[in-house]
């Protein structure tokens, strides 16, 4: 696609917008699309956030250093079509912060053109509500076949695999100690006891009579 001239960016909420749009917004922003709706990424991760996606990155690289698979990380952008919509009439467009690919045909030199086969999803407070809700109606539409949410804060983590053309129940696991396998990839667990820290013990207080 040829060079477009640069617009004013949206806002979000205001307005369906397909990917023939998107192109033209200013490249220092960062947008997704979900469904049309122009939604602005977060700026800036926090540490929390950051030391979660490192250790998840470096277990999944180390994974599949020697296959055909990929990991690409945000801002790494997906344009996902749907059944007979053209590139410029994409009405999603995501930045996932960690996805698996295994497929080259879903891949150019531009970004993702189709589904990744396993996506992780870090959450912030700003962002929790939309992917819990959206973002997992988007991958379950594009047949992600496997979707994790990791809570940093909470340290809860929430996967989602595909059953045939759904979604089926989330487990919901506390991520302390855990080793989880990633059922979409035989052999790849991850170790949330490399990425948690240890939780800091509870110290209790307890009232001047009782003290001794």
């Amino acid at each position: 696609m040829g060079k477009t001239q640069r617009k004013m960016q949206p806002k979000t909420g205001e307005g369906r917008f397909t990917f023939a749009d998107y192109e033209t917004w200013p490249a220092d922003k960062h947008w997704e699309l979900i469904d049309g709706e122009a939604v602005a990424m977060t700026p800036g991760p926090g540490t929390a956030h950051q030391d979660v996606f490192n250790g998840l990155f470096y277990q999944l690289l180390t994974f599949f250093k020697e296959g055909p698979c990929r990991v690409f990380t945000e801002p790494y952008e997906f344009r996902l079509a749907r059944p007979g919509q053209k590139e410029s009439e994409i009405t999603d467009v995501v930045k996932p912060d960690l996805a698996v690919v295994c497929d080259p045909s879903r891949y150019d030199g531009r970004g993702g053109t189709g589904a990744p086969d396993f996506v992780i999803e870090i959450l912030s407070p700003s962002t929790a509500s939309r992917d819990h809700v959206k973002k997992r109606c988007l991958y379950e539409r594009h047949k992600v076949r496997e979707f994790w949410l990791v809570d940093p804060g909470s340290r809860l983590v929430t996967m989602y695999r595909l059953s045939r053309a759904s979604f089926g129940k989330a487990d919901i696991l506390d991520g302390e100690g855990l080793t989880q396998p990633v059922a979409a990839f035989p052999g790849l667990s991850i170790e949330f006891g490399k990425i948690f820290p240890p939780r800091p013990p509870v110290v209790r207080e307890y009232p001047s009579a009782y003290r001794t």
